[in-house]
């Protein structure tokens, strides 16, 4: 067997994945073998004399490495997926806000490439062996690399073309990734042939492109290639590999997935609070959308996680006993004060399971409408009192403000829509009732405002402008006009406070009055 051991003496690792823009933060995970080819070609070109190491062994060396199936890989599991940011300078006054992202893992724990039934003969494992003692980095120039030959005896836990599922157990066991791969000798000549013949006159940089050598082909700049109208190097083939579900988490595994205490009561955390990232980010009117995609992206994660049988219940709000009122997860944006989206909320008011936590701490990612992905960083886990500086939402007051409209959950009786007197008395019977059975023992609301419109930076939001329809079909909707709101308690409350018809989707969401002041 072959196998190459790479450290990162800096501990980080940098690596674009092919097709996704530098400052979307994505990384390339596992590292890729067409990347390991390349770093060899580089420090062979750098570093060698081709007296000593003639061209043509380089080239034997990697066409064995080519030719073999596929290699295993093991990659670290005590790894961050992090970024940085920071602006660079543009013309004039302008600054342009970077993303650099990177694997983020401990110095001495490798990545490991193998090859099990490959052998090379003595003089080609040697050149090898030299090329990866003299490999300065490996990814991006900040990527400091300590890469060597290695006799790896333990498991890989990233393979290529390997199933889904268990077929014995039906345990999930990975994300499929597509990583990129030289294509051996041979496939690259029936490749170029049936590039350039399908052209009548092929085009100077299609030719350019397309070198004869394979060697060649392999080494060439991303500016030629890109130049004849490649989004992939033509050298290159695109592979699939299954790695584990939670490889490249946004928050340390050995931090925040130790089993959380269950005594006393309030060691159970409740609330978790994510960054969202993106261009565009969503706007509050779009509310009931984020809390949908919010709750459908950490169901997606806890089925491949845990299975689809074995999702939380606080998570997925199925299977709660009876007594259970609203005790189970609230999916709800946090704004700024212009409107953009740019937190969200997960709140249990029942708490967090060890599961639940587990699912939450990999979640890294939110389908949003028609286009990229939203990134989505975890910032912590704990009580909601833990957020109290950094967001309204878990403030406490006794007087709250929807930010959101309010739509009341039961259908009201014909007596109550008479007048406005018996209209607005039967809006805070509702509230008061929904109050009740959340919070048996608690005084509820004591008086409710109706007010025209939310405030965000000037933006007056009336109902209407939000989205009110749940994309769930055959629920009932009592209400589907809402409107804006304010609470007044007795005494001061603690949020999250989110009320009435899709409540735990973002509708009906308060903040303490301070706060929109």
């Amino acid at each position: 067997m072959l196998a190459i051991e790479l450290t990162f003496p800096g501990g980080r690792y940098h690596a674009t994945p092919w097709g996704r823009h530098v400052n979307e933060a994505a990384i390339a995970w596992p590292p890729e073998p067409w990347r390991l080819f390349r770093a060899l070609i580089a420090t062979w070109h750098r570093k060698f004399d081709p007296a000593s190491h003639p061209r043509h062994r380089l080239a034997d060396l990697l066409s064995r490495l080519a030719e073999a199936p596929a290699p295993s890989m093991r990659l670290p599991e005590d790894v961050i997926h992090a970024h940085t940011r920071h602006y660079m300078p543009g013309k004039g006054d302008k600054r342009t806000l970077i993303f650099d992202g990177f694997v983020r893992l401990d110095n001495d724990d490798p990545v490991v490439l193998a090859w099990p039934d490959l052998e090379l003969d003595a003089d080609s494992r040697s050149m090898l062996g030299d090329l990866l003692h003299a490999m300065g980095y490996f990814g991006r120039a900040e990527s400091w690399v300590d890469a060597r030959l290695t006799n790896w005896t333990a498991d890989f836990n990233c393979l290529p073309d390997a199933p889904e599922v268990d077929e014995q157990s039906g345990e999930v066991l990975g994300d499929r990734v597509r990583v990129l791969a030289p294509r051996t000798l041979e496939d690259y000549a029936a490749f170029r042939s049936a590039r350039l013949s399908a052209q009548h006159r092929p085009s100077a940089k299609l030719k350019k492109s397309l070198p004869e050598d394979w060697l060649a082909a392999l080494s060439l700049d991303t500016t030629d290639w890109q130049d004849a109208g490649w989004n992939v190097p033509p050298a290159a083939r695109v592979l699939t590999y299954r790695r584990p579900a939670d490889a490249l988490p946004a928050v340390a595994r050995r931090v925040h997935a130790r089993p959380v205490s269950v005594a006393p009561k309030t060691a159970i955390p409740t609330t978790a609070r994510f960054a969202l990232y993106g261009n565009p980010l969503p706007r509050i009117e779009d509310a009931l959308r984020v809390g949908e995609a919010l709750r459908a992206a950490v169901m997606g994660r806890a089925k491949r996680l845990l299975g689809a049988d074995a999702v939380p219940a606080e998570l997925s709000g199925h299977g709660l006993p009876d007594e259970n009122r609203h005790g189970h997860a609230f999916w709800l944006p946090d704004p700024d004060r212009r409107g953009i989206v740019d937190h969200v909320i997960v709140h249990a008011p029942d708490g967090f399971s060890p599961d639940a936590v587990r699912v939450l701490t990999a979640l890294d990612r939110v389908r949003w409408e028609d286009g990229e992905p939203l990134r989505i960083l975890l910032e912590a886990i704990g009580p909601a009192s833990l957020f109290e500086a950094l967001t309204p939402l878990t403030g406490e007051s006794s007087v709250w403000r929807s930010i959101t409209p309010y739509l009341h959950p039961w259908h009201l009786k014909k007596a109550e829509q008479r007048s406005a007197d018996a209209l607005h008395a039967a809006w805070l019977g509702q509230l008061c009732k929904e109050w009740t059975a959340r919070a048996p023992g608690m005084t509820p609301p004591i008086g409710l405002d109706v007010l025209e419109a939310a405030d965000f930076g000037g933006r007056r939001l009336k109902p209407i402008h939000y989205r009110r329809f749940r994309r769930k079909r055959g629920l009932s909707q009592p209400d589907t006009l809402g409107r804006i709101v304010e609470l007044r308690f007795a005494k001061p409350v603690r949020g999250p406070l989110a009320l009435g018809f899709g409540c735990h989707f973002g509708l009906g969401l308060f903040v303490p009055v301070e706060a929109v002041r």
